[in-house]
């Protein structure tokens, strides 16, 4: 460990989510990253089970992408996007919508997952109004989804600490469907539990409750990442779909964490064959190396908004930096090695051994359930008594100790590791993991 004089003045950065005092008491950095692994700031070599925050699919320091950004600085660093544009922003539009599901190839740039998910409601609301159904402004979210941190977000979402200081201003109008997640139905479940369809049609409860005439959108995580790894049960997805479509509800499918091959296919409307008729995404779209996000509408969504305006501005939204030029630049380089390199049908083929490493912690000490579906697994541990999440958070600390980096939400770790990843550090990340469950208590 370095000696506190080689550290930064730590006291003028705020943390997002994270523990400030503890943090800064005995900090964890990170200098350098390439491939599969990150350098800490004592020099020792981190393998990255997470994808960093789970975004960095194609594994980091890839060249291509920083030449691309490079080139990008040099020639053209910034150009406004609000009644001007540049040529790569529709390049990038065009790549992006390439690997939608067919009709979702209207796209909208953002700079991450919070802004998608509010892009995403404001489109719901402003399709409706434009088709003269301006009453519908309830938005339905779930329990335990994660949406992001804007008010939009966090209204729709349903995990509760990210709610409770701020419920007074969140968004009026909205309801939840209930989470999926049941031990004593699903556990150890290896890829969809065969328990939990029957829950999407809660959503007809809620149409009865509000009328079908007041709900302009429901918005789910084809799989629910942040809350702890919540794999959708087998036809929960389907029968969302077909309530939705029965009353005229669009359904918004959150994306950020599941696109760009996290399941082994483009998107999980692909890998579940459930097309919803707007899709969020960031993090992987640019393999995390510039900030950026993006919203894949349907055609007609699209369509209807612009439509509705003779001249003018049709849709009064946007930000400062959507379709920034290095952001797009990531983009076209990031797609590019996704296709080149076949990464989507890598995870795919990873995922059995994947899913076969992850299901023997099931037998590891505290392990109350192990979940997974490509490359992305849940581990829960028993809570310890009077003192929920410290179990994750000990083992979180131990693997990092012994240079593996995996994420822990309460008492949920959670592994989803870059898509370039080999056999033998699949192997190394839950051998591991076990480690860490033996030396805790």
């Amino acid at each position: 460990m370095s000696s506190p004089a080689t550290l930064p003045d730590m006291s003028h950065m705020w943390m997002p989510f994270t523990a400030n005092r503890q943090f800064k008491e005995q900090p964890r950095l990170l200098t350098q990253a390439k491939g599969m692994y990150y350098t800490s700031h004592d020099g020792r070599r981190i393998l990255d089970g997470t994808s960093g925050l789970w975004c960095v699919n194609a594994g980091h320091g890839r060249e291509e992408i920083v030449q691309a950004i490079a080139r990008q600085a040099a020639e053209l660093d910034y150009a406004p996007s609000f009644q001007i544009g540049h040529p790569d922003s529709f390049r990038a539009a065009s790549a992006v919508a390439e690997i939608m599901p067919a009709g979702l190839d209207r796209i909208f740039f953002t700079n991450s997952g919070s802004e998608s998910v509010d892009t995403a409601l404001k489109i719901a609301l402003a399709y409706h109004r434009a088709r003269g159904e301006g009453q519908r402004t309830r938005l339905i979210g779930r329990e335990r989804g994660y949406h992001g941190v804007g008010f939009g977000g966090i209204s729709v979402g349903g995990i509760s600490p990210n709610r409770k200081a701020f419920s007074g201003a969140l968004l009026p109008s909205v309801d939840h469907l209930p989470h999926t997640h049941d031990l004593a139905h699903n556990a150890n479940s290896r890829g969809q539990p065969e328990w939990g369809a029957h829950l999407a049609d809660e959503l007809e409860r809620l149409v009865a409750l509000h009328d079908a005439s007041t709900i302009a959108a429901v918005i789910v995580e084809p799989m629910a990442g942040s809350t702890g790894v919540l794999i959708p049960p087998k036809g929960y997805l389907e029968r969302l779909r077909a309530i939705t479509e029965k009353y005229g509800i669009l359904l918004i499918f959150d994306e950020v964490i599941c696109a760009y091959g996290r399941l082994g296919a483009p998107t999980a409307a692909a890998r579940f064959s459930v097309t919803p008729d707007i899709i969020t995404m960031a993090k992987g779209i640019s393999n995390a190396a510039v900030p950026a996000g993006a919203v894949a509408v349907k055609r007609a969504i699209h369509d209807t908004i612009v439509d509705a305006t003779a001249s003018g501005i049709e849709f009064f939204h946007g930000y400062t930096y959507s379709g920034h030029p290095l952001a797009t630049a990531a983009i076209l380089a990031t797609l590019d090695i996704y296709k080149r390199e076949q990464l989507f049908k890598r995870a795919a083929d990873l995922s059995a051994a994947f899913e076969q490493a992850a299901h023997q912690l099931e037998d590891a000490p505290h392990v109350v359930d192990v979940r997974n579906l490509g490359l992305v697994a849940g581990i829960e541990l028993q809570p310890r008594e009077g003192a929920p999440g410290a179990r994750a958070s000990e083992a979180f600390r131990h693997c990092f100790d012994k240079g593996v980096m995996v994420r822990y939400t309460g008492d949920t770790l959670a592994i989803s590791p870059p898509l370039i990843i080999e056999e033998g550090q699949i192997a190394e990340i839950f051998d591991t993991i076990r480690q860490a469950l033996l030396a805790i208590q």
